[in-house]
């Protein structure tokens, strides 16, 4: 891969720090607050507060990054139940992000021992005992291809982070027949990262969501929506956090699903709701968006520019 620029962290609103992507042209997190985002995006729409009353609960992390969303999930299951196992897996392009967050200490806000667990994850020294009591590492390498899993093991923690592209990955993981209860999908925005938010991509995501889980993702994309349903799932919205735009949940199940806005649903109907498509899960983003660029200049569907002015006339008045 190609060499990493340096990474500053940038304070946020809520006085956590989030690092920015050149790459991708964004923040990692909301500059509204990158905590306060972990926990109000994906935390608490996934239930997880719920589901730690039970014995063990499964997450899938999709772009790992910084690792705040996994750190929150950790805090709020073993704040209400100790004991409880936590299954996880993560996916991440490569562990640099990761690394650097814990080298900078963006973790040790969290109680103990999820910065200890989180840095065994993303650092792990060799196969065995970690330096971390009752902490056991193991690193594993697909001969031939791009892909590592690192793993980290104790009573109340198993969990598996996969370095690669997760457009293979996620294969890797539904082939295992992991079934998570919570998703979060947190790739960079869909046009400058299409190929995690294609139909095809969301479709291996879907098969490793349990029947009673949930999906969550900041996003409140049209295509996104309409790939996700295009899967099978229901989808919801979430309330917005710290800006004007809310959040996607989605489950196979529409009970306790917050509806969408006659506003959403018509959106859905316009031309912004045409997905982006990768049949062989290869294509490099440009052609990602070029397809779909292609499909929506031959669209019968409503232009978007439309839907926008009737909406904010509406809201004139």
């Amino acid at each position: 891969m190609a060499e990493m620029m340096p990474l500053t962290p940038q304070e946020t609103s809520d006085g956590s720090f989030t690092f920015y992507s050149p790459e991708f042209g964004e923040l990692f997190h909301s500059y509204h607050g990158a905590r306060q985002e972990a926990r109000c995006k994906f935390v608490e729409p996934t239930e997880l507060a719920q589901k730690a009353q039970t014995p063990r609960v499964r997450l899938l992390d999709l772009c790992y990054g910084l690792g705040y969303n996994t750190a929150s999930a950790l805090e709020t299951i073993w704040s209400i139940n100790p004991a409880c196992l936590v299954e996880w897996v993560g996916l991440e392009l490569d562990a640099a992000i990761p690394q650097a967050a814990i080298a900078q200490g963006l973790l040790n806000a969290w109680p103990s021992p999820i910065p200890a667990l989180l840095g065994a994850l993303v650092t792990p020294a060799a196969n065995g005992e970690s330096t971390i009591p009752g902490v056991h590492c193991s690193v594993l390498e697909l001969q031939g291809e791009s892909r590592v899993s690192r793993t980290v093991t104790t009573p109340q923690f198993q969990g598996t982070l996969w370095l690669g592209d997760a457009r293979n990955t996620i294969q890797q993981v539904v082939n295992q027949g992991f079934q998570a209860d919570a998703i979060f999908l947190d790739p960079f925005s869909p046009p400058n990262c299409p190929q995690l938010w294609t139909v095809e991509f969301l479709g291996w995501v879907a098969r490793s969501l349990s029947p009673t889980g949930k999906l969550a993702t900041y996003s409140c994309s049209a295509s996104v929506r309409t790939a996700l349903m295009a899967t099978g799932l229901k989808i919801g919205a979430t309330a917005p956090v710290g800006r004007r735009s809310p959040g996607t949940l989605a489950s196979f199940c529409d009970r306790d699903l917050p509806p969408l806005s006659p506003q959403e649903q018509e959106h859905l109907q316009t031309r912004a709701a045409i997905p982006y498509r990768d049949p062989t899960l290869s294509d490099s983003a440009e052609e990602i968006r070029h397809r779909r660029q292609q499909e929506q200049d031959l669209s019968p569907l409503e232009p978007t520019s439309s839907w926008k002015k009737r909406w904010a006339s509406i809201a004139e008045k």
